[in-house]
């Protein structure tokens, strides 16, 4: 019996993959073919070498005041073209070896560096990040000259075969001339001369080489490595492009070791003012609010030329002699009506109300206020002043007293440090970082016991922004500082649109703390900060004196001020109740001027033993004693220094009238809290901590003196 062939034999595996392989070749040469045509006719479109040189790049940009007015108009500005035999070899060297060190050798685009940022994107899956690193000077040529700096597939792919056209055009030497020439060095500086007579006063053709790594160093972040906006981030990107040259050959170790950076003389600012603070953080935000554009535009902002002279006013009239000073004013909405980042922008553009990251103090204690008042308790909740221990922690008042049985209006309004720690253990401290962050702190925050007491950094703007929230009643605030973007013939680009939906905490619980914010202001550590009309506010002074911040509200405006030395260095005298709340006042009494005054939706009524008819029956006449605001009353002639060991604060001492200010610790049962109107939003029911958390802080602590481990 005989077997027959199976016609229907599957075919082998060999057989698949050579069909596999010829379909996967005839598509590669397809695409190859595809890519050339591609490739010639961009070629065939692109403008002679000439032509190039002579078209400008860049655009105008005039920037509006909320009242419409001109505050500045910024544009391009170019020095020489300089022919590539006049660019000196350090420039050309370090801007090869930084942005494209294979630059010589690819024919346009780098396969290497593709591969590279590839697998980076790859190990970097959902972080949301951009795929970097991958562009050589030729793609970023094309980029610059040709597109824009819109972020898509279609544009990258466009950029690809234009830098390929652009190396079958022009030679590698056109290529780096063209780019060195048209790049943009940040400060409205495009090309290295422009760039060179910006940052050093002269021209590029005398550029040595650590001024060359220096603006080789601008091209990838220009606003952040600026000189003239961050000497040390410029310097430190600068020993980063010597160590890239030295690694690529273009140096030798001793040439890298012979330049001293921080001998590098950078040409002083001209012709600034304070409102430009303002504008370099505006204007930062365009690239994600419009595409690039090569006509000139107008940008429609919310600054009010009023409130930002009184704003730059107040801060030069009140900041301590060798301290800096910063105060950012938000509107109801958010809108930034004044900002001011130093004393002064021409010997320092550094803008410390948006960059600065500074210890806040007891300013910080709003978000340990905050949570407790979300947790259950009351302006007039009883709680006992004593010492305390919390893991080996035992913080202080500045006076080094205790004033025994008060409530919690009282402990804020004078800032009282064990209160507040105990409100922080009780809560929770992560519950306290949780507030913070909601409320928009975006740095990082310990969780330590002493983190109630400000010793993470913080930004101003974000301080503000946390108590522009409560003004609000709780709803979300978001500093913006661009209402629309317009062309030079009035069409409209951009538009800002508020969310006003983002509650944080309830009605009640905001409600609750401006009652303390605003019995601070009227007879706690805040008195300098009163103009007649209802404000709310809150002090805050760092250990040894090193910051002083207010940050209040008060007829729609929110406004913070920080003050405090560039190094952290001690500024005698310096606390949150006195120079910060004095320029505070000074600002809002120009800024609410025009504004009817608006009563809090809570009534202060004060304790008994504050409302005596006769202000100096406790403590005599107001020279007769020291009081010290951020704290309780201290011995007379005696003002409290500062240890930072101690995780407390020293503070502003009352600047005139009379000092009201709880009794220290007498036998007795507590003084009664009067009465006061509940607003309806406090009526609700709430949660409590109940008995718990008076059973936890009436408790004294023992081993009170005990040292810290």
């Amino acid at each position: 019996m005989s077997t027959k062939p199976n016609p229907r034999k599957k075919p082998s595996r060999m057989g698949w993959l050579r069909t596999l392989f010829k379909i996967g070749l005839f598509t590669a040469l397809a695409g190859l073919g595809a890519l050339v045509i591609a490739v010639l006719i961009a070629m065939a479109s692109l403008p002679g070498f000439e032509e190039l040189k002579s078209s400008p790049n860049g655009q105008t940009v005039r920037v509006r005041a909320a009242d419409g007015s001109v505050i500045v108009a910024l544009g391009p500005s170019y020095g020489d073209w300089l022919p590539i035999a006049q660019i000196p070899d350090p420039m050309k060297k370090a801007m090869v070896a930084v942005e494209d060190r294979r630059f010589y050798m690819h024919p346009g685009i780098d396969p290497i560096g593709m591969a590279r940022a590839a697998w980076v994107g790859i190990q970097r899956k959902g972080e949301g990040r951009r795929l970097q690193g991958a562009s050589t000077i030729t793609q970023q040529l094309a980029r610059n000259i040709f597109l824009t700096n819109a972020y898509s597939f279609g544009r990258k792919f466009r950029e690809v075969i234009l830098a390929l056209a652009i190396e079958r055009k022009f030679s590698k030497e056109q290529i780096l001339e063209l780019y060195l020439n048209r790049v943009y060095f940040g400060g409205g500086a495009y090309g290295i001369d422009a760039a060179a007579r910006k940052f050093f006063d002269h021209s590029a053709t005398t550029l040595n080489l650590g001024e060359s790594a220096i603006i080789a160093g601008l091209v990838k972040a220009p606003s952040h490595y600026s000189p003239t906006a961050d000497r040390e981030a410029a310097i430190d990107r600068a020993k980063v492009v010597l160590e890239v040259m030295q690694d690529a050959g273009a140096i030798t170790p001793s040439e890298a070791g012979a330049i001293d950076l921080d001998k590098v003389r950078l040409a002083p600012e001209r012709d600034q003012n304070a409102v430009r603070y303002f504008t370099d953080w505006a204007l930062a935000q365009l690239d994600d609010l419009v595409d690039e554009q090569v006509q000139p535009i107008d940008v429609w902002t919310t600054i009010d030329p009023v409130m930002q002279k009184a704003a730059d006013a107040a801060i030069r009239a009140n900041a301590p002699p060798g301290a800096q000073g910063a105060l950012v004013a938000l509107d109801r909405d958010g809108a930034v009506r004044a900002m001011v980042g130093g004393r002064d922008y021409v010997s320092s553009i550094y803008n410390r109300a948006t960059q600065a990251e500074r210890q806040p103090g007891s300013a910080f204690k709003l978000f340990v206020y905050l949570a407790a008042m979300e947790a259950g308790m009351k302006p007039d909740t009883p709680v006992t002043d004593e010492p305390i221990d919390i893991g080996g922690w035992s913080p202080r008042n500045s006076n080094r007293e205790y004033a025994g049985a008060i409530d919690i209006r009282t402990a804020f309004a004078f800032s009282v440090n064990t209160v507040a720690a105990k409100i922080g253990q009780q809560v929770g401290f992560d519950t306290v970082a949780d507030m913070a962050h909601r409320f928009g702190i975006g740095t990082k925050l310990n969780t330590h016991p002493s983190m109630v007491l400000g010793t993470s950094d913080v930004r101003l703007i974000d301080m503000t922004r946390a108590f522009a929230a409560v003004a609000r009643k709780g709803v979300a605030v978001v500093p913006y500082g661009i209402v629309k973007v317009t062309t030079a013939k009035g069409d409209l680009l951009y538009e800002h649109r508020a969310d006003d939906n983002r509650v944080l905490v309830a009605p009640w619980v905001a409600a609750e703390v401006t009652d303390l914010l605003q019995t601070a202001v009227n007879t706690g550590t805040a008195r300098a900060a009163q103009i007649g009309r209802p404000v709310a506010g809150k002090t805050g002074t760092t250990s040894s004196n090193k910051d002083g911040w207010f940050l209040g509200f008060s007829s729609g405006i929110t406004a913070g001020v920080w003050m405090g030395r560039d190094d952290a260095k001690t500024v005698g005298g310096l606390q949150g109740g006195r120079a910060p709340a004095r320029a505070f006042a000074d600002f809002m009494r120009v800024a609410v001027a025009k504004r009817p005054a608006e009563p809090f939706e809570t009534q202060v009524t004060l304790p008994e033993f504050q409302i005596e008819p006769d202000d100096e029956a406790f403590f005599g006449a107001p020279d007769d004693s020291f009081t010290n605001p951020e704290g309780l009353p201290a011995d007379q002639g005696i003002e409290p220094q500062a240890d930072p060991e101690d995780g407390f604060e020293p503070q502003a001492a009352a600047p005139t009238g009379p000092a009201a200010a709880p009794p220290r610790v007498q036998p007795g049962p507590p003084p009664a809290a009067q009465p006061r109107a509940q607003p309806a939003q406090q009526q609700q029911q709430r949660p409590s901590l109940g008995s718990d958390f008076l059973s936890g802080i009436d408790q004294p602590r023992r081993n009170a003196d005990r040292p810290r481990p």
